[in-house]
């Protein structure tokens, strides 16, 4: 009981400088990890020097990023990470190997000793995944293409992390001997680390759903809570049991969870958790900046962050080029990526004297703290000053919506396809409530009158707030396909009282929402693609009445073709057949009605036929 006013002191100290210190930089437009790093620095050894144990802080707060990581992967089909296999390992292989081997070059030319200019290229080379993924968060950038190779290169350096680590004992030695013993126990370590992430696989997936379906049938929310925190603390544990990254393997258990019907409900239970530990972590970073090195050599240490900043800068913007990536996207991807990243603490304390010398290892750890600092600064100056001349739409600071709404009709997503309907139901004189994520859209629609409120429609706590537990009917109107489904399965889940009307961007969509039990889905071209060929027949000769029968003719065959292809749909060569089979069939019959026409027509052409038409 003796330590529980120190821990009580401690607590209060770091909610205290959080609640004044971030929404003080959010205010200034710095950000809130600025507010973080800053707070840290002012109650840290540097500053008013209210905490002294750092370290054992930043360990604990490092379970932040784990529950992050837990988060992501739940947001992560199997299917989908596979898909991104060739990014994660190919360029997020190339963002390592050039980037330490650059860094090499310039330690090593700069009078490093070898294997010191070695450890700190490869930790200097890794970046943060914490900022990195709350940045792509907060600006919804993760569904864009950089989000997705920053999110991939992000994840590969989580695996890299692993060889690197093995690697260090292998500069330290230098005698036959020990290689052999190093060898056998590396071997042993080689075991455990597959016999773990086998564990999670296999554990995740006949173990970890009966058991929360268990668990969710006592009908105890808190204990369904407290089931989800030992979940992601269990296999972090064995994570670094055998030396692997806690975050990745929560990562792994999210992604294996990711197909489970208790996916949002372990996100919402989760996601406090993960944003004040978020932000501790973030506050022990800024405690950790030892500015004593950073005085005794404030040249040198200037020139060893920007150096490598700058270095690692050059060669990610060229991976961004390389990649295809939109020229808007690549400075803050660019920039994220450039920073130096919380493994590179676990690298540099890791490496030990016999590599790296404790002064080296101290400014190195300094030098990736101030990285990490400065970073969101930066981020700062390019939105103000960079991103404009990019010609891109540098982010618009929106409150999300905050008010509870109790319209009986929210729209998710306001584009074109959702501003018709909008005004169609508005004219009639109905209440809406439309969220849109897109800053600029909202912007310009306020200015025609339209109320929009911001916020991302694929958050449950948002979809409450909307008022979607009341509302009658719900239109899922977003233009992403991923989007549109998450938002589907948190409505059938949560508010299955609202109808759902939901817009479909083709075919494979439609049938991934008839699986969802969707019963109004409407393909947001097909009536107007309609409209459009009935008008070419009209303008090719053909009788108004009869180009109309035509259209609803193939209308509705071709709903009918829809629904018989449907069984086959994850079938790529069943569906292929029966489409071919269905299509043959249909154009048999439409020969057979233009031979029909004809005939009725009482002569050998008809307006619209190939052949060319008869002169007068």
């Amino acid at each position: 009981m003796e330590h529980a006013p120190g821990w009580l002191t401690n607590s209060l100290i770091y909610l205290g400088a959080a609640v004044l210190v971030v929404p003080l930089s959010k205010a200034l437009g710095l950000g809130s990890i600025i507010g973080y790093l800053a707070a840290g620095i002012v109650i840290g050894p540097w500053g008013l020097g209210l905490v002294s144990n750092v370290e054992d802080i930043l360990h604990f707060a490092e379970f932040g990023v784990v529950l992050m990581l837990f988060l992501v992967g739940l947001e992560l089909e199997p299917k989908r990470l596979w898909n991104l296999r060739r990014p994660i390992f190919g360029w997020g292989t190339a963002q390592v190997v050039a980037c330490a081997a650059v860094l090499f070059v310039a330690g090593w030319a700069g009078g490093a000793n070898w294997r010191v200019a070695l450890v700190a290229a490869l930790g200097l080379a890794l970046s943060s995944t914490a900022i990195a993924l709350q940045v792509l968060g907060e600006r919804n950038l993760l569904p864009t293409p950089s989000g997705q190779a920053g999110f991939s290169i992000l994840l590969f350096q989580d695996v890299a992390a692993i060889p690197i680590l093995a690697l260090l004992p292998l500069l330290a030695t230098g005698h036959e001997t020990g290689a052999v013993v190093d060898g056998g126990s590396r071997a042993i370590e080689a075991l455990k680390i597959v016999g773990v992430i086998a564990g999670i696989v296999l554990g995740g997936r006949l173990v970890l759903r009966p058991l929360l379906r268990w668990i969710a049938r006592s009908d105890t929310p808190e204990i369904f809570t407290a089931a989800s925190l030992l979940l992601v603390v269990a296999i972090a544990a064995l994570m670094q049991f055998v030396g692997l990254s806690m975050a990745l393997g929560a990562f792994l258990a999210g992604v294996l969870l990711a197909e489970s019907e208790y996916r949002r409900e372990l996100e919402t239970d989760i996601e406090p958790f993960k944003g004040l530990l978020l932000g501790l972590f973030f506050i022990a970073v800024g405690m950790s900046i030892d500015f004593g090195v950073l005085l005794a050599n404030p040249g040198l240490m200037a020139l060893v962050v920007a150096g490598f900043m700058v270095l690692k800068a050059a060669v990610i913007y060229s991976l961004a080029k390389l990649m295809g990536l939109p020229y808007q996207q690549r400075p803050v991807f660019t920039l994220l990526l450039a920073q130096g990243g919380e493994f590179a603490f676990v690298v540099f304390q890791a490496a030990g004297p016999q590599v790296l010398p404790p002064g080296v290892a101290s400014f190195l750890v300094g030098a990736v703290a101030l990285s990490m600092l400065l970073s969101p600064l930066v981020l700062v100056v390019l939105d103000k000053w960079v991103l404009p001349r990019y010609d891109a739409c540098g982010p618009v600071t929106m409150e999300e919506i905050s008010e509870q709404q109790d319209a009986k009709v929210l729209i998710c997503g306001f584009g074109r396809y959702g501003q018709i309907m909008g005004r169609m139901l508005s004219a009639q004189g109905l209440k809406l409530t439309v969220l849109d994520h897109d800053p600029e859209t909202i912007e310009s629609l306020r200015e025609f009158g339209f109320r929009v409120y911001y916020g991302d429609a694929t958050r449950l706590d948002l979809l409450r707030t909307a008022g979607a537990a009341t509302a009658k009917v719900l239109v899922v109107a977003v233009d992403d396909v991923e989007q549109s489904l998450t938002i589907v399965d948190i409505a059938r889940e949560h508010f299955p009282n609202a109808r759902i009307v939901a817009r479909a961007r083709n075919v494979g969509h439609l049938y991934q929402l008839l699986d969802r039990g969707i019963e109004v889905i409407e393909r947001e071209v097909f009536e107007a693609s309609l409209r459009s060929a009935r008008a070419v027949l009209e303008g090719l000769g053909w009788p108004a009445y009869e180009a109309r029968e035509a259209a609803m003719r193939f209308r509705r065959r071709n709903i009918e073709l829809m629904h018989e292809l449907y069984p086959h749909y994850k079938d790529r060569a069943k569906l292929i057949a029966a489409s071919r089979e269905g299509r043959q069939q249909f154009q048999e019959q439409i020969a057979r009605e233009r031979e029909e026409r004809r005939q009725r027509a009482g002569r050998d052409w008809y307006p619209g036929d190939e052949a060319e038409e008869p002169r007068p």
